[in-house]
């Protein structure tokens, strides 16, 4: 029986750890002799099989899917297992809240899967146009990283949350700005636990306050199962957003009673929305990205009146690669092009103009008011 070993695969194993690709070589070894050891799952199709993290050094448990066919097996997923199971210490305690409910090893593992992909959109964005950016992320957290915060809140961390952790611990900020919309910054993990905890010792003072008040006049300023995810700015914490997880849904808080935003997002539509904006920036909504130097600068966080330090604020317009397997070109005003478009001599000698799909013809868009 053959096993095959799907790419996403083995990069996704390499970032668990440094013993999770040799733990899948003895897991395929095994399935060639037995295609039928793995128990079905939710996902239609897909049997998944469990790998005890003890019998390998640097390698967690590990939920493994698979798909069998006649001739051949294809590994589609692996996951921490520790994503798929529930928390269980003190279950009653009011704070050991949040989607504890029994999961699927498989419905989260595409879960895992729609987070890396989102932030290998971002990352390769990143590499080809913001270098300055991305040397401002830090590196994955570990599993044992991750388990320590959790600990320490009470609160089951939201498996798409830790997924984005063990990618990046973490964003320090390029020139001041972090790299997601608004140029607010992925709270490290520290960060977040010191902040958790300061909202939870106010809520608890708030509480005693409320101790003789009606239920509907008692004031909650920050439930336990509000985990802080974005900060406003890499070293100002005085606003941002918060993963619920208890709901799955981010929301906003605020020292300055801000009102929240109308937009419902979970942590994965939120990446998978900064990925196409800046994959696509024309049709961004929200907020528009651009660049000063080699960092990534959102429009909204930009004063157009004066020349920020670094240099001028670009958008973003001419920077999408219709090929994510093209080697990026920097054309003549610092801007990338595609390949193509270079050889349709669209790029002139003062200020090249550059080539956007549109209904499957490329136009031609001016790089600095947006128009063609």
């Amino acid at each position: 029986m053959n096993v095959e070993i799907a790419p996403h695969v083995r990069e996704t194993a390499s970032q668990l750890g440094g013993g999770v690709p040799y733990a899948l070589k003895v897991l395929a070894g095994r399935l060639a002799d037995e295609p039928d050891l793995g128990e079905p799952s939710s996902l239609p199709g897909i049997l998944h099989v469990q790998i005890d993290g003890d019998l390998f050094e640097d390698c967690p448990a590990l939920a493994v899917g698979y798909i069998r066919e006649p001739d051949r097996i294809e590994i589609r997923f692996v996951t921490p297992a520790s994503f798929a199971q529930p928390a269980t210490d003190v279950p009653d305690e009011p704070e050991r809240q949040g989607r504890e409910q029994g999961v699927d090893p498989g419905a989260e593992a595409v879960t895992v899967r729609e987070v890396a992909d989102a932030w290998r959109r971002i990352i390769g964005w990143l590499q080809a146009h913001a270098p300055a950016s991305l040397a401002a992320l830090r590196g994955g957290a570990s599993s044992a990283a991750v388990a320590a915060v959790e600990d320490d809140l009470g609160v089951r961390i939201p498996v798409e949350l830790r997924a984005l952790w063990l990618l990046t611990a973490g964003d320090d900020g390029a020139q001041g700005w972090g790299c997601l919309p608004g140029n607010q910054a992925l709270m490290t993990l520290d960060a977040a636990r010191a902040l958790y905890r300061r909202k939870r010792d106010a809520q608890v003072a708030q509480d005693a306050r409320d101790s003789g008040r009606p239920e509907e006049e008692r004031i909650t300023a920050w439930e336990a199962t509000w985990i802080p995810v974005v900060a406003v700015g890499p070293s100002d914490d005085s606003s941002g957003l918060y993963l619920d997880a208890a709901t799955g849904y981010l929301g906003r808080w605020s020292r300055y009673n801000e009102a929240p935003g109308e937009e419902r997002d979970t942590l994965v539509t939120y990446l998978e929305e900064m990925a196409d904006m800046l994959e696509s920036p024309a049709l961004a909504v929200r907020d528009r990205p651009g660049l000063i130097g080699g960092t990534l600068v959102w429009l909204s966080g930009v004063d157009l009146r004066r020349k920020p330090g670094g240099g001028r604020w670009r958008i973003a317009d001419a920077v999408r690669t219709w090929d994510r397997t093209a080697r990026p070109h920097l054309g003549q005003d610092g801007l990338f092009a595609h390949p193509e478009v270079l050889r349709a001599g669209l790029g002139g000698p003062q200020r090249p103009r550059v080539g956007v799909l549109v209904g499957g013809r490329t136009a031609q868009r001016s790089p600095v008011t947006g128009t063609g």
